[in-house]
């Protein structure tokens, strides 16, 4: 049980399972704010548009089912902001990347071997002759 402890810790202290645990705690309060925007601005102004006073509440029913697909569309819009949002920042680091891949250093000639300035000073001795 000891071994299992201490690998357990190893694998919380990973700097790539903290980033993961910070980007699930930020998407979720992220997921909230879209849910908000969609339930409290756009689904709204949708409803001035359809002539309904909820867009939660729309709905069919057939044979004695209700089809509720108000909310559906609620979180088929909501799925459609944060794709979009996530499509932008992933966009926005891949061209901070490109930025960074665009200025790479110099790169610095080889220094010749050995054999290479003997070769050199044959040829240079050949061209004289």
């Amino acid at each position: 049980m000891k071994g299992f402890m201490t690998g357990f810790k190893q694998f919380i202290a990973r700097g790539n399972v903290m980033d993961m645990a910070v980007g699930v705690i930020i998407g979720g309060a992220f997921s909230a704010i879209t849910t908000s925007l969609i339930n409290d601005i756009i689904m709204p102004i949708l409803g001035i548009f359809t002539g309904s006073i909820s867009f939660a509440n729309m709905a069919v029913e057939v044979n004695g089912a209700v089809i509720g697909y108000g909310n559906f569309i609620q979180a088929v819009l909501n799925f459609l902001v944060m794709a979009f949002v996530v499509f932008c920042l992933v966009k926005a680091m891949n061209a901070m990347h490109r930025k960074k891949e665009e200025d790479p250093a110099p790169a610095l000639e080889p220094k010749p071997t050995g054999e290479e300035k003997l070769l050199m000073e044959i040829r240079d001795l050949l061209k004289e002759k």
